[in-house]
């Protein structure tokens, strides 16, 4: 039985070699990049849905399909539950809804209005606002509905 005798100056050498043998690494990482982009991906996720006009109205249901898109964010006239008139998500009493929108309409290149209305508002209501509108010089005025609703032509009821 014998017995072995190693030395440290053996595995000094191969040290120095494995050493000797590194090279810069010229690959990318992409892992840490693709972990932000999933994370903003998450956040934007959550997001988008909170940055609608938010006034909650039940808004009836219709077959009619979406207008085109426009440059600036639509100017939108909302008629709560509560009888309550909102230009975007600001209380506006009905006396000054007019002149607010008129002084609005100034700075903006679309002279159309979105106009959201409860389903439970009389449509009484819903028309005075449009008359107001129209005499208040405001021709394009697009109602703002829910999709899905019935075709009325057999199918989809």
């Amino acid at each position: 039985m014998g017995v072995s005798v190693s030395t440290n100056s053996g595995s000094r050498r191969r040290g120095r070699g494995r050493r000797a043998n590194l090279k810069p690494m010229s690959e990318i990482n992409v892992t840490p990049f693709v972990d932000v982009i999933l994370c903003l991906l998450i956040i934007f996720m959550v997001a988008a849905p909170l940055m609608t006009v938010g006034v909650p109205i039940d808004l009836p249901d219709t077959a009619a399909e979406a207008l085109p898109s426009e440059d600036e964010e639509p100017l939108t006239v909302t008629l709560a539950p509560d009888g309550q008139v909102m230009i975007q998500t600001t209380p506006v009493p009905m006396a000054d809804l007019i002149t607010r929108l008129q002084a609005v309409a100034t700075e903006r290149t679309s002279t159309r209005i979105f106009l959201r209305a409860d389903g439970a508002i009389p449509y009484d209501d819903v028309m005075r606002i449009m008359g107001a509108l129209n005499a208040g010089g405001f021709r394009e005025i697009g109602l703002v509905t829910d999709s899905g609703g019935p075709r009325l032509n057999g199918a989809g009821e």
